[in-house]
């Protein structure tokens, strides 16, 4: 008797060998998944037993072809890869998630900003900034940004006088590096979202959380945010707008700014998984990974409903330079209802994102207590332990 069904394990392959990468090869696996990742750096997270290596840059031509020669789908663990090297497979018959066309639209934070104000979406007032004297035009105080490669914190500079712009303008290279700005925006909360989005347009859309962020860094967040229905409902549907805006495929994070008066605006989309979701590995039915996986193989998508009233997610940060070899786990691992992630990175250095605790609970007070506690355990090489800090 013939069967139609498949002829073999369906293959991902994965441009970026971090901890993004690592999470969503492991949701992968899970579910009978062939993973194959490509990266030229070593000091990586997902170097492991039971995935495949491919060494090399993402942008070169002649590596990609050979990388998507017999997968059936290629994905992104980050925005940096050009849409032209994307394009090219596209052009090859190969299916690429997210298109070219959809890391074109929000790659550039300008060309972003712009889509979303022109699709109706509240945005930040905002303009580009070629020179020093656009900026001063938008008017100050504001904030600087790099249109491009800019993450963690990396590529912002708050401006408050003069004497700031011109400090932000040579950190940020602004003479060669294209730069846009952005009013300050006195946000009261931010908050955040994960929407994992099908081919054929459906999408599922997970609670929404609240960040707690310094230095343009995520520290902690929060499942569900403690927010009325109505913005809860507000920040889902523009969310959904925006992915579908962008012709997004897979799980995309969404970060938004809640005002004092109520007023939801959205800060900015990431065309990936996102630090904002790992909460969902533990405290979701589906988790960001599972079905971005399931979305980029055409599979129906899962439940985003949490499994528990609450939960906390810390980032488990360097603090600066020494190894990345975590001191403290069996003191982290004494706290009931907190989950500890350790990525793998071979050192650290401060901001680098190193780890993190994700912590469940009865409300979000004992979630974040949980978390909380077990993070303070967390130290990595000649870092101090969290109670000294």
């Amino acid at each position: 008797m013939k069967h139609n069904g498949p002829t073999h394990f369906p293959r991902i392959g994965i441009l970026g060998g971090g901890q993004l990468a690592k999470m969503t090869a492991a949701a992968a696996t899970r579910l009978g998944c062939d993973v194959v990742i490509l990266d030229n750096r070593h000091d990586l997270s997902a170097y492991g037993p039971g995935l495949r290596f491919a060494e090399g840059h993402w942008n070169d031509p002649a590596t990609l072809r050979e990388l998507a020669d017999g997968l059936d789908v290629i994905a992104l663990e980050n925005e940096f890869v050009d849409p032209l090297s994307l394009r090219r497979l596209e052009e090859l018959g190969h299916h690429v998630c997210p298109s070219s066309t959809t890391l074109s639209l929000v790659q550039d934070k300008l060309l972003q900003k712009e889509l979303f104000a022109d699709a109706g979406l509240p945005v930040v007032d905002f303009a580009d900034a070629p020179t020093r004297e656009a900026v001063s035009e938008h008017g100050l105080p504001a904030v600087l940004k790099s249109r491009r490669n800019s993450y963690d914190g990396r590529g912002n500079a708050t401006v408050l006088d003069p004497s700031g712009l011109e400090r932000g303008w040579r950190t940020l290279d602004g003479d060669r590096n294209p730069l846009y700005v952005e009013s300050l925006c006195p946000f009261e909360r931010e908050l955040a979202i994960i929407v994992t989005r099908a081919r054929d347009g459906s999408s599922v859309v997970y609670p929404v959380v609240e960040t707690t962020n310094h230095d343009h860094i995520c520290h902690l967040v929060q499942a569900p945010a403690d927010v009325s229905a109505l913005v809860a409902r507000e920040v889902a549907a523009m969310a959904t707008r925006a992915v579908a805006a962008i012709d997004g495929v897979g799980s995309f994070g969404l970060e938004f700014f809640l005002l004092k008066d109520g007023t939801v605006l959205l800060n900015e989309i990431a065309p990936r998984v996102h630090n904002t979701g790992h909460y969902t590995i533990e405290a979701c039915e589906c988790s960001q990974f599972e079905n971005h996986v399931r979305a980029l193989l055409g599979w129906p998508l899962g439940s985003p409903s949490m499994v528990v009233a609450a939960a906390a997610m810390v980032n488990l940060l360097g603090s600066g330079e020494g190894s990345g070899v975590p001191l403290g786990i069996e003191e982290a691992l004494t706290v009931d209802g907190a989950s500890l992630h350790v990525y793998g990175k071979s050192t650290s250095r401060r901001g680098r994102k190193m780890g993190h605790v994700t912590a469940l609970g009865e409300d979000l007070a004992t979630a974040t207590e949980r978390a909380s506690r077990a993070a303070a355990h967390i130290r990595f090489g000649s870092e101090r332990s969290g109670s000294e800090r």
